[in-house]
């Protein structure tokens, strides 16, 4: 392990900011990576480069590829790990953090760097601390395409890989993906210091969050007046009601586009309301309410249609954290509460842009209600296609013929009984569907399971060209893509067979 002496070209010119690793040695250890042999690019993403400020060239650069793969480290970084607990499947783990995460620094523009899968730290409980190239392509793909689907997310700035073996069921390629985010402050880091009763390192980290994320929270929260407005208060309870705001938004966007996180323990649930930690998640085929992404999950604890109650059991757990600090149980509730009704507007409202209801018709959200119901009903009943019927449904707006989405039905009666509804719920406001909504709301390509794992086989094959076609197309999956077509068609039979666990 070494740093570069800046004799190489285009050498890191580029300075860190002092962020969460300022807070001190009860939050975190400082270590080196772990390096790793014969380090290759698989593929990058330069929008990420650009939003986190890092010098123009440098990604291209060998300093750069060895620096992102743990093998050496950029002047002035200090990496560390970050410690925190949590509850993993409802049951209370204790003392977790990060096993095979380690932060490289804050760049100058704010955007922590986080390497996954350079080597074991003191929170590795006995693990290796790698992960394999299968798991770290996925993670990288999933990270861009939710960002371009809209979706609050952690990103993904580039993957490198490795010929040492990292051992799972069997021998498999060592990778590294490099996170980016604001933050990867979690419920679990609140919940390490509650749990511990180190109420002065609790109130520091929840200063520490406010003061650098949610500032407007120093004017405090106790509730909500009869229009729905903020009542000023408690800070800390301000702060649980916005990271519940933010989280209601967040599980409104998986619900809307059929994603399912798969493992949705309190460690892996960001205060700032993005999605973290993509391991065994998918993005549903047929539609299917109760479906289980996470072969682990053998309860169907994270099911899909659990997701939104689970978010508000995981937000619960991080108020009985804060509740030191808020000092107040009933007004501790109430940030709470709210929660449910963000989450049911904000579905809502996902799903009236998915149906290209006007602006009008938006604001009559119980004449929509029903009509979004029923549909959801018809698409489990008939186990339809999320993606393509949503995709075809915009077309069929936009052409005014709905023959191609009728045929997606066995029982094309009951599909169009429930077309007369939309079509009326559409009459009410005066306006036609807004066709173009719905094309720029419904993607065509999403990264299902069997795509991403035709990635993963050419790129353990030496060829990671798939994988770099396949970030084109899933950083602009409203638009059409006619050389890349088959990834946006039904999945093969042999999808359903695809078995994704927490192990990586």
């Amino acid at each position: 392990m070494h740093a570069f002496d800046g004799s190489h070209s285009l050498p890191w010119q580029g300075a860190w900011r002092t962020g969460f690793s300022g807070l001190g040695p009860a939050f975190l250890t400082h270590l080196q990576p772990t390096p790793l042999p014969d380090a290759q690019w698989v593929a990058q993403s330069p929008q990420v480069a650009q939003l986190a400020g890092l010098p123009d060239g440098f990604m291209q650069t060998e300093q750069a590829l060895q620096a992102f793969t743990g093998n050496a480290v950029l002047p002035g970084s200090q990496p560390y790990a970050s410690v925190y607990s949590g509850h993993q499947f409802g049951v209370w783990a204790g003392q977790l953090g990060d096993g095979r995460a380690i932060t490289v620094g804050e760049t100058a523009a704010g955007w922590e760097l986080q390497l996954k899968g350079a080597g074991p730290t003191p929170y590795s409980r006995g693990g290796d601390g790698r992960a394999v190239l299968r798991s770290s392509i996925r993670e990288f793909l999933c990270s861009e395409a939710m960002h371009a689907l809209g979706i609050p997310t952690t990103r993904a700035l580039c993957l490198t890989a490795s010929h040492a073996p990292v051992y799972r069921e069997t021998a498999e390629t060592a990778a590294v993906v490099t996170r980016a985010a604001p933050s990867f402050i979690r419920f679990g880091h609140f919940e390490h210091f509650a749990a511990r009763d180190m109420q002065p390192e609790l109130r520091q980290l929840a200063d520490y969050v406010i003061d650098r994320y949610y500032p407007a929270c120093r004017s405090g929260w106790q509730g909500v007046d009869s229009e729905g407005a903020p009542v000023p208060g408690n800070a800390y309870a301000a702060v649980l009601y916005e990271v519940g705001q933010r989280t209601a938004h967040m599980i409104a966007h998986w619900q809307a586009v059929g994603f399912c996180h798969g493992v949705m323990n309190t460690d892996n649930m960001s205060v700032l309301g993005l999605t973290i930690d993509y391991g065994p998640f998918q993005f549903l085929d047929a539609f299917d309410p109760g479906h289980i992404c996470n072969h682990s999950d053998h309860q169907g604890r994270y099911a899909f249609n659990q997701q939104p109650q689970i978010a508000y059991w995981n937000l619960f757990c991080l108020g009985q954290a804060l509740l030191p600090l808020i000092e107040d149980q009933d007004v501790t509730v109430a940030a709470l509460e709210a929660y449910r009704p963000a989450f049911s507007q904000a579905f809502r409202q996902r799903m009236c842009a998915k149906l290209g209801l006007p602006r009008a018709a938006q604001q009559h959200t119980a004449a929509a209600t029903p009509v979004i119901g029923h549909l959801l009903e018809l698409l489990a009943t008939h186990r339809i296609d999320h993606t393509i019927f949503w995709r075809r449904l915009s077309r069929s707006a936009q052409d005014g013929d709905f023959e191609r989405t009728r045929e997606l039905f066995l029982d094309s009666e009951d599909f169009d009984r429930w077309l007369l509804s939309y079509q009326e719920l559409s009459a009410q406001s005066g306006q036609a569907l807004d066709a173009n909504l719905m094309l720029n709301t419904n993607p065509g390509f999403v990264l299902r399971n069997h795509v991403a794992q035709e990635a993963i086989h050419a790129a353990e094959q030496g060829n990671f060209q798939v994988v770099q076609d396949l970030l084109r197309v899933l950083q602009h999956p409203f638009d059409e893509h006619p050389a890349h077509g088959a990834w946006a068609d039904f999945p093969p039979a042999w999808a359903s067979s695809i078995a994704i666990s927490c192990s990586s």
